[in-house]
């Protein structure tokens, strides 16, 4: 549904890079794709907006595709992670909005933190479609994909919902969307200090109000879901 409204790309182009670069192109993103490889470029020259040969460790080269006016990188590197830290030592030097890098070990994952970087992709996340929904809807937070394009779907209440009664929205009415359950965000006095807690409140009631600190979970068609976060935000 989105028109070309997003520019991402995608750095490293194994099958995790390639699916990302895929699903980011279907769902109307414009995206580039870098390899070093010809061969992995090639591939994907029909399915995405720019495809370029190149080696991502020279900044120069990254200046030359602009890569600091996209939206979000994705570095997908899997088996060079000297590369990917050059990489991001670079992206980050030219002040990139937003970069998510794959770690593959829980040390490659402690390197990337104390580098900075607050998106890091672990082995078990590795599904492109969960990649290329989060980027797209960044107020979408987790999903499960199921079968006939229905998902279940955790997101952040979009700004027009805050602070209204279930009811005022309309979720199966005009959404065609069933409401779960709601997370509630809270804080609770623990050894005398505050922590940051949740809760789920249940089967939610008609008057029950959505918070801009909830979390809402929504059953529904991935289109309808969609639909109602872009209306609403």
């Amino acid at each position: 549904m989105q028109p070309m409204r997003y520019k991402f790309a995608v750095i490293g182009l194994g099958r995790f890079g390639t699916r990302i670069a895929k699903t980011l192109s279907e769902r109307g993103a414009e995206v580039i794709a870098i390899d070093r490889s010809m061969v992995k470029v090639d591939a994907l020259r029909d399915d995405v907006s720019l495809p370029v040969c190149m080696d991502s460790t020279e900044i120069k080269n990254l200046k030359a595709q602009n890569i600091a006016e996209v939206d979000a990188v994705v570095l997908a590197i899997g088996e060079d992670f000297e590369s990917l830290l050059l990489t991001v030592v670079h992206l980050m030097s030219l002040k990139v909005k937003r970069i998510i890098a794959r770690a593959s070990t829980p040390q490659q994952r402690m390197i990337l933190e104390r580098m900075g970087v607050d998106e890091i992709l672990s082995p078990e996340e590795e599904v492109g479609s969960i990649v290329a929904e989060r980027l797209i809807h960044p107020d979408v937070k987790t999903f499960l994909q199921l079968s006939n394009h229905y998902e279940i779907a955790e997101i952040k209440p979009p700004s027009k919902t805050w602070n209204k009664a279930i009811s005022e929205i309309g979720f199966r009415e005009i959404y065609k969307l069933n409401l779960i359950t709601l997370r509630r965000a809270m804080q609770e006095m623990i050894d005398g200090k505050s922590v940051s807690t949740s809760t789920i409140i249940g089967v939610p009631k008609s008057d029950n109000v959505i918070y801009d600190s909830d979390t809402i979970i929504v059953f529904g068609k991935t289109s309808d879901i969609e639909k109602f976060v872009e209306l609403n935000s």
